[in-house]
Protein backbone atom coordinates (compact mmCIF):
# COMPACT_ATOMS: atom_id res chain seq x y z
CA UNK A 1 0.00 0.00 0.00
CA UNK A 2 1.43 3.41 -0.55
CA UNK A 3 0.06 4.86 2.47
CA UNK A 4 1.81 2.63 4.73
CA UNK A 5 3.02 5.86 6.92
CA UNK A 6 -0.38 7.65 6.94
CA UNK A 7 -2.41 5.13 9.17
CA UNK A 8 -1.69 2.93 12.15
CA UNK A 9 0.15 -0.19 12.24
CA UNK A 10 -2.23 -3.00 12.53
CA UNK A 11 -2.09 -6.07 14.81
CA UNK A 12 -4.32 -8.74 14.96
CA UNK A 13 -4.99 -10.88 18.12
CA UNK A 14 -5.30 -14.38 17.79
CA UNK A 15 -6.49 -17.49 17.62
CA UNK A 16 -9.63 -18.19 19.61
CA UNK A 17 -11.53 -16.09 22.19
CA UNK A 18 -11.51 -16.58 26.01
CA UNK A 19 -7.71 -16.72 26.30
CA UNK A 20 -7.26 -14.01 28.56
CA UNK A 21 -7.53 -11.10 25.33
CA UNK A 22 -8.94 -8.49 27.20
CA UNK A 23 -6.52 -8.76 29.67
CA UNK A 24 -3.93 -8.11 27.71
CA UNK A 25 -6.21 -5.47 25.44
CA UNK A 26 -7.30 -3.33 28.78
CA UNK A 27 -3.47 -3.05 29.73
CA UNK A 28 -1.67 -2.29 26.53
CA UNK A 29 -4.19 0.15 26.02
CA UNK A 30 -2.57 2.54 28.39
CA UNK A 31 -0.01 3.48 26.09
CA UNK A 32 -0.92 6.42 23.90
CA UNK A 33 0.46 5.21 21.41
CA UNK A 34 -1.79 1.88 20.96
CA UNK A 35 -5.38 1.73 20.54
CA UNK A 36 -7.27 -1.46 20.81
CA UNK A 37 -10.92 -1.09 21.59
CA UNK A 38 -13.95 -3.65 21.79
CA UNK A 39 -13.76 -5.91 18.90
CA UNK A 40 -16.17 -6.43 15.65
CA UNK A 41 -16.02 -10.15 15.55
CA UNK A 42 -16.13 -9.97 12.32
CA UNK A 43 -16.65 -14.12 11.95
CA UNK A 44 -20.62 -13.43 12.85
CA UNK A 45 -20.68 -11.29 9.66
CA UNK A 46 -18.78 -12.89 7.31
CA UNK A 47 -21.86 -15.55 6.36
CA UNK A 48 -23.57 -12.52 5.05
CA UNK A 49 -20.86 -11.71 2.82
CA UNK A 50 -22.08 -13.62 -0.24
CA UNK A 51 -25.41 -11.64 -0.08
CA UNK A 52 -23.46 -8.31 -1.12
CA UNK A 53 -22.69 -10.05 -4.59
CA UNK A 54 -20.70 -7.43 -6.45
CA UNK A 55 -18.28 -5.40 -4.23
CA UNK A 56 -16.79 -3.76 -7.70
CA UNK A 57 -20.12 -1.77 -7.57
CA UNK A 58 -19.94 1.23 -5.56
CA UNK A 59 -23.40 1.48 -4.45
CA UNK A 60 -22.69 -2.01 -3.12
CA UNK A 61 -19.89 -1.41 -1.35
CA UNK A 62 -21.29 1.86 0.29
CA UNK A 63 -24.02 -0.42 1.84
CA UNK A 64 -20.93 -2.92 3.08
CA UNK A 65 -19.23 0.52 4.80
CA UNK A 66 -22.87 1.14 6.19
CA UNK A 67 -23.38 -2.04 7.54
CA UNK A 68 -20.14 -2.55 9.06
CA UNK A 69 -20.75 0.71 10.69
CA UNK A 70 -24.05 -0.16 11.83
CA UNK A 71 -22.39 -3.18 13.86
CA UNK A 72 -19.61 -1.44 15.41
CA UNK A 73 -22.68 1.07 16.81
CA UNK A 74 -24.35 -2.23 17.63
CA UNK A 75 -21.83 -3.85 20.00
CA UNK A 76 -21.87 -4.30 23.52
CA UNK A 77 -18.86 -1.61 24.28
CA UNK A 78 -19.19 1.17 22.14
CA UNK A 79 -15.50 2.94 20.60
CA UNK A 80 -15.08 5.90 23.46
CA UNK A 81 -15.09 9.60 21.54
CA UNK A 82 -15.31 7.64 18.33
CA UNK A 83 -18.00 8.45 15.86
CA UNK A 84 -17.15 6.88 12.43
CA UNK A 85 -18.59 8.68 8.94
CA UNK A 86 -19.49 5.73 6.21
CA UNK A 87 -18.85 8.76 3.66
CA UNK A 88 -15.14 9.31 4.85
CA UNK A 89 -14.47 5.62 5.09
CA UNK A 90 -15.72 4.96 1.68
CA UNK A 91 -14.09 7.57 -0.01
CA UNK A 92 -11.00 6.89 2.00
CA UNK A 93 -11.18 2.99 0.63
CA UNK A 94 -12.90 3.17 -2.90
CA UNK A 95 -9.93 2.73 -4.54
CA UNK A 96 -7.80 0.41 -2.80
CA UNK A 97 -8.37 -3.51 -3.40
CA UNK A 98 -12.59 -3.80 -2.39
CA UNK A 99 -13.04 -6.39 1.01
CA UNK A 100 -14.75 -6.42 3.75
CA UNK A 101 -11.56 -6.53 5.89
CA UNK A 102 -10.64 -2.99 3.86
CA UNK A 103 -13.84 -1.69 5.59
CA UNK A 104 -13.16 -3.22 8.83
CA UNK A 105 -9.86 -2.14 8.84
CA UNK A 106 -10.39 1.20 7.66
CA UNK A 107 -13.20 1.47 10.36
CA UNK A 108 -9.91 0.65 13.19
CA UNK A 109 -7.40 2.85 11.32
CA UNK A 110 -9.48 5.97 11.50
CA UNK A 111 -10.48 5.62 15.19
CA UNK A 112 -7.01 5.00 16.26
CA UNK A 113 -6.02 7.85 14.22
CA UNK A 114 -8.32 10.10 16.09
CA UNK A 115 -7.13 8.38 19.34
CA UNK A 116 -3.33 9.49 18.00
CA UNK A 117 -2.18 5.85 18.45
CA UNK A 118 0.39 4.48 15.96
CA UNK A 119 -0.32 1.18 16.75
CA UNK A 120 -4.17 -0.32 16.48
CA UNK A 121 -5.03 -4.04 17.29
CA UNK A 122 -8.36 -5.99 16.80
CA UNK A 123 -9.22 -8.37 19.32
CA UNK A 124 -11.52 -10.28 16.41
CA UNK A 125 -9.25 -13.31 17.48
CA UNK A 126 -11.38 -15.85 15.07
CA UNK A 127 -9.86 -13.67 12.04
CA UNK A 128 -7.04 -16.21 12.33
CA UNK A 129 -8.55 -17.74 9.25
CA UNK A 130 -8.46 -14.55 7.16
CA UNK A 131 -4.86 -13.78 7.94
CA UNK A 132 -3.67 -14.17 4.10
CA UNK A 133 -6.39 -12.01 3.41
CA UNK A 134 -4.62 -9.87 5.87
CA UNK A 135 -1.23 -9.93 4.79
CA UNK A 136 -2.56 -8.98 1.24
CA UNK A 137 -3.87 -6.43 2.06
CA UNK A 138 -1.45 -4.77 4.85
CA UNK A 139 2.10 -5.72 3.94
CA UNK A 140 2.96 -4.54 7.63
CA UNK A 141 0.34 -6.65 9.59
CA UNK A 142 1.31 -8.39 12.88
CA UNK A 143 -0.31 -11.01 14.85
CA UNK A 144 -0.61 -11.46 18.79
CA UNK A 145 -0.71 -15.22 19.18
CA UNK A 146 -2.20 -15.86 22.51
CA UNK A 147 -2.11 -19.28 23.61
CA UNK A 148 -3.65 -20.43 26.79
CA UNK A 149 -3.94 -24.05 28.42
CA UNK A 150 -7.06 -25.97 26.61
CA UNK A 151 -8.43 -27.28 29.46
CA UNK A 152 -9.01 -23.83 31.20
CA UNK A 153 -9.96 -21.98 28.15
CA UNK A 154 -12.27 -25.09 26.78
CA UNK A 155 -13.94 -24.66 31.02
CA UNK A 156 -14.16 -21.00 30.57
CA UNK A 157 -15.55 -21.25 26.33
CA UNK A 158 -18.25 -23.88 27.88
CA UNK A 159 -19.52 -21.09 30.46
CA UNK A 160 -19.86 -18.74 27.47
CA UNK A 161 -22.29 -17.95 25.39
CA UNK A 162 -19.90 -17.41 22.03
CA UNK A 163 -19.04 -20.90 20.97
CA UNK A 164 -20.67 -24.21 21.29
CA UNK A 165 -22.10 -25.86 24.77
CA UNK A 166 -20.09 -28.93 24.58
CA UNK A 167 -16.36 -29.97 25.45
CA UNK A 168 -15.63 -31.79 22.49
CA UNK A 169 -16.78 -29.94 19.85
CA UNK A 170 -15.13 -26.59 21.83
CA UNK A 171 -11.93 -28.90 21.71
CA UNK A 172 -12.13 -29.61 18.42
CA UNK A 173 -12.95 -25.63 18.18
CA UNK A 174 -9.26 -24.83 19.93
CA UNK A 175 -7.29 -27.60 17.70
CA UNK A 176 -8.58 -25.67 14.63
CA UNK A 177 -8.20 -22.38 15.52
CA UNK A 178 -4.12 -23.31 17.14
CA UNK A 179 -3.58 -25.75 14.65
CA UNK A 180 -4.07 -22.19 12.05
CA UNK A 181 -1.94 -19.99 14.29
CA UNK A 182 1.24 -22.50 14.54
CA UNK A 183 0.86 -22.92 10.65
CA UNK A 184 0.98 -19.13 10.01
CA UNK A 185 3.60 -18.53 12.95
CA UNK A 186 6.05 -20.96 10.89
CA UNK A 187 5.31 -19.14 7.33
CA UNK A 188 5.71 -15.61 8.94
CA UNK A 189 7.52 -16.12 12.11
CA UNK A 190 8.79 -12.57 12.16
CA UNK A 191 5.18 -11.22 11.92
CA UNK A 192 3.78 -13.54 14.35
CA UNK A 193 4.49 -13.25 18.52
CA UNK A 194 3.29 -16.43 20.98
CA UNK A 195 2.53 -15.69 24.11
CA UNK A 196 0.98 -18.67 27.03
CA UNK A 197 -1.18 -16.65 28.95
CA UNK A 198 -0.25 -18.74 32.32
CA UNK A 199 3.29 -16.99 31.91
CA UNK A 200 1.39 -13.69 31.45
CA UNK A 201 -0.63 -14.47 35.03
CA UNK A 202 3.35 -15.31 36.48
CA UNK A 203 5.39 -12.96 34.96
CA UNK A 204 2.85 -10.08 33.82
CA UNK A 205 5.47 -7.31 33.40
CA UNK A 206 7.98 -9.37 31.02
CA UNK A 207 4.95 -10.94 29.14
CA UNK A 208 3.96 -7.14 28.67
CA UNK A 209 7.50 -5.77 27.86
CA UNK A 210 7.83 -8.87 25.44
CA UNK A 211 4.71 -7.63 23.69
CA UNK A 212 5.41 -3.90 23.98
CA UNK A 213 8.91 -4.93 21.95
CA UNK A 214 7.12 -6.20 19.57
CA UNK A 215 4.58 -3.68 18.83
CA UNK A 216 7.37 -0.98 18.96
CA UNK A 217 5.40 0.66 21.52
CA UNK A 218 6.82 2.14 24.94
CA UNK A 219 6.20 -0.27 28.10
CA UNK A 220 4.56 1.66 30.83
CA UNK A 221 4.21 0.92 34.52
CA UNK A 222 0.45 1.67 34.30
CA UNK A 223 -0.01 -1.22 32.18
CA UNK A 224 0.36 -3.12 35.72
CA UNK A 225 -2.42 -1.63 37.55
CA UNK A 226 -5.66 -2.39 35.60
CA UNK A 227 -7.63 -1.21 38.48
CA UNK A 228 -7.46 2.29 37.18
CA UNK A 229 -8.74 1.71 33.30
CA UNK A 230 -12.11 3.27 33.38
CA UNK A 231 -12.94 0.96 30.42
CA UNK A 232 -12.00 -2.44 32.40
CA UNK A 233 -14.51 -1.08 35.14
CA UNK A 234 -17.19 -0.37 33.00
CA UNK A 235 -16.85 -3.51 31.15
CA UNK A 236 -16.65 -5.65 33.94
CA UNK A 237 -20.40 -4.93 35.07
CA UNK A 238 -21.63 -5.68 31.72
CA UNK A 239 -20.85 -9.50 31.48
CA UNK A 240 -20.33 -11.86 33.73
CA UNK A 241 -18.14 -12.97 31.25
CA UNK A 242 -15.69 -10.10 32.23
CA UNK A 243 -16.02 -9.62 35.79
CA UNK A 244 -12.51 -9.72 36.65
CA UNK A 245 -11.56 -7.85 33.97
CA UNK A 246 -11.08 -4.88 36.45
CA UNK A 247 -8.74 -7.27 39.02
CA UNK A 248 -5.09 -8.20 38.99
CA UNK A 249 -4.51 -11.58 37.12
CA UNK A 250 -5.99 -14.35 39.54
CA UNK A 251 -3.27 -17.30 39.22
CA UNK A 252 -6.26 -19.58 40.86
CA UNK A 253 -7.63 -19.42 37.82
CA UNK A 254 -5.17 -21.92 36.27
CA UNK A 255 -6.50 -24.87 37.45
CA UNK A 256 -9.92 -23.77 37.87
CA UNK A 257 -11.02 -26.56 34.95
CA UNK A 258 -10.26 -29.31 37.58
CA UNK A 259 -13.49 -28.62 39.68
CA UNK A 260 -15.55 -27.57 36.54
CA UNK A 261 -14.59 -30.23 34.21
CA UNK A 262 -15.31 -33.69 34.42
CA UNK A 263 -12.39 -36.63 34.21
CA UNK A 264 -14.03 -37.47 31.06
CA UNK A 265 -14.24 -33.88 29.88
CA UNK A 266 -10.32 -33.56 31.24
CA UNK A 267 -9.37 -36.48 29.45
CA UNK A 268 -11.39 -35.81 25.73
CA UNK A 269 -9.78 -32.23 25.60
CA UNK A 270 -6.17 -33.75 26.53
CA UNK A 271 -6.73 -36.53 23.83
CA UNK A 272 -7.88 -34.17 21.11
CA UNK A 273 -5.51 -31.86 21.88
CA UNK A 274 -2.46 -33.30 22.89
CA UNK A 275 0.10 -32.19 20.46
CA UNK A 276 -1.01 -29.16 20.57
CA UNK A 277 -0.15 -29.72 24.63
CA UNK A 278 2.83 -30.90 24.03
CA UNK A 279 3.92 -28.33 21.16
CA UNK A 280 3.38 -25.68 23.67
CA UNK A 281 4.27 -27.51 27.21
CA UNK A 282 1.16 -28.41 28.92
CA UNK A 283 1.24 -31.49 30.64
CA UNK A 284 -1.78 -33.99 30.51
CA UNK A 285 -2.98 -35.23 34.50
CA UNK A 286 -5.17 -38.13 32.36
CA UNK A 287 -4.00 -40.64 30.09
CA UNK A 288 -5.13 -38.58 26.99
CA UNK A 289 -6.32 -41.90 25.46
CA UNK A 290 -10.27 -41.02 25.08
CA UNK A 291 -11.70 -42.72 21.77
CA UNK A 292 -13.11 -40.18 19.94
CA UNK A 293 -15.80 -41.35 17.56
CA UNK A 294 -18.81 -40.61 15.03
CA UNK A 295 -21.03 -41.13 17.21
CA UNK A 296 -19.84 -39.25 20.15
CA UNK A 297 -19.84 -36.25 17.59
CA UNK A 298 -23.41 -36.61 16.49
CA UNK A 299 -24.57 -36.82 20.03
CA UNK A 300 -22.32 -33.64 20.89
CA UNK A 301 -24.34 -31.77 18.24
CA UNK A 302 -27.56 -32.84 19.29
CA UNK A 303 -27.02 -31.94 23.21
CA UNK A 304 -25.54 -28.68 22.15
CA UNK A 305 -28.38 -27.82 19.61
CA UNK A 306 -30.42 -28.26 22.92
CA UNK A 307 -28.33 -26.62 24.96
CA UNK A 308 -28.08 -23.34 22.61
CA UNK A 309 -31.58 -21.97 23.59
CA UNK A 310 -31.44 -23.01 27.09
CA UNK A 311 -28.51 -21.00 27.57
CA UNK A 312 -29.82 -17.85 26.33
CA UNK A 313 -32.62 -18.52 28.17
CA UNK A 314 -30.43 -18.74 31.31
CA UNK A 315 -28.48 -15.47 30.76
CA UNK A 316 -31.77 -13.78 30.35
CA UNK A 317 -32.73 -14.70 34.00
CA UNK A 318 -29.23 -14.57 35.29
CA UNK A 319 -27.97 -11.63 33.76
CA UNK A 320 -30.42 -9.42 31.80
CA UNK A 321 -28.48 -6.11 30.46
CA UNK A 322 -25.87 -8.53 28.87
CA UNK A 323 -29.31 -11.06 27.55
CA UNK A 324 -30.24 -7.41 25.74
CA UNK A 325 -26.72 -6.57 24.68
CA UNK A 326 -26.00 -9.45 22.85
CA UNK A 327 -29.33 -10.28 21.46
CA UNK A 328 -29.65 -6.75 20.09
CA UNK A 329 -26.45 -7.50 18.21
CA UNK A 330 -27.81 -10.66 16.77
CA UNK A 331 -31.12 -8.97 16.13
CA UNK A 332 -29.08 -6.23 13.89
CA UNK A 333 -27.13 -8.69 11.90
CA UNK A 334 -30.65 -10.99 11.14
CA UNK A 335 -32.23 -7.08 10.00
CA UNK A 336 -29.08 -6.65 7.90
CA UNK A 337 -29.86 -10.58 6.30
CA UNK A 338 -33.31 -10.06 5.71
CA UNK A 339 -32.41 -6.86 3.93
CA UNK A 340 -30.15 -8.24 1.70
CA UNK A 341 -32.26 -11.63 1.20
CA UNK A 342 -34.03 -11.41 -2.52
CA UNK A 343 -37.64 -10.58 -2.32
Amino acid sequence: MSNTFERPKPVLMIPIRRCGSHALRLRLNFSPEFYSPYPLHLVDFMPLLELYENLADDFTYFQLVIDLVGLQNATMVKWDNVALDPVAIFERIKDRPRSIHTVAWEMLFQAGQKHGAKVVMDKSLDNVYYAEELIDLFEDMKFLNVVRDPRAQINSINRAIIHDFDTLLNAITWVNAHNTAIALADKYPERVLTIRYEDFLTHQEAVLRQICQFLEIEFLDSMLDVSKSTEAQEISVLSALWSTNSSPPILANIDKFKKNLTDSEIEIIETVAKPIMDYYGYEPITKAGAQVTEEMLEVSQELNSIKRPKAWMDLREKDLRDYQLRKFRSDYLNMVKQKLLPN
